[in-house]
């Protein structure tokens, strides 16, 4: 039932995780210097860096994440703010079991500095998708969104606070559908079994 968390910098959402009392076996980083090791290790969680700079090509990263993870056999891989674009061997290897959190509401926005290209787009609302990571990048089955409105005078600094908050809400949720076999994947689209919402909304500031 256990869940390794992937991280590159403060793993806020790891933590979000963490305190929602769910089973994280382990976090695993591509940087050394990650800010979340320390959370982790306030947890008493175990934790290892596995610095991508030191590998030749993305491929034999990949390996060497892989090899790791599959240490703690987990049954979900959960993607916390790590910022490493996957290959698709590693992808294809945690197929169904690999899991990401997108600061927008997908398929707007795929990629980076989302807030930013929210606010010069002009929408209205905004927010954040948990979804199963494909081979394609941010374009995998959603889970659950979270939609906050727009104000007149964000920046992308306060909208992107705004929609963390409702990261940390819906990640966590998502996660235990997960662990509770509530999740049915047909045709590309994710149903939750027992009618769960997989839309909130939140207008906090």
């Amino acid at each position: 039932m256990s869940v390794v968390v992937l991280i590159s910098g403060r793993g806020s959402n790891m933590q979000a995780l963490l305190d929602a009392g769910l089973p994280v076996a382990a976090v695993i980083s591509n940087r050394a210097d990650a800010a979340g090791h320390q959370i982790a290790a306030r947890r008493g969680i175990v934790a290892a860096a596995i610095e991508h700079s030191e590998f030749r090509t993305r491929e034999e990263f990949d390996t060497a994440l892989a090899a790791e993870i599959d240490r703690h056999s987990p049954r979900l891989v959960a993607l916390a703010g790590f910022m490493r674009i996957l290959s698709p061997g590693f992808v294809a290897r945690y197929s169904g079991r690999l899991m990401n959190i997108h600061p927008s509401l997908l398929p707007a926005f795929p990629g980076l500095d989302t807030h930013r290209r929210a606010l010069a787009a002009g929408v209205k609302v905004h927010g954040c998708s948990v979804h199963f990571v494909s081979d394609q990048l941010d374009r995998g089955p959603i889970i659950i969104q979270a939609a906050v409105p727009v104000r007149p005078r964000d920046t992308p600094d306060l909208l992107a606070a705004r929609v963390l908050r409702v990261e940390h809400l819906v990640y966590p949720r998502a996660v235990r559908w997960f662990l509770d076999d509530k999740l049915v994947v047909h045709d590309g689209v994710v149903s939750v079994r027992g009618n769960d919402a997989q839309l909130v909304y939140s207008d906090r500031d």
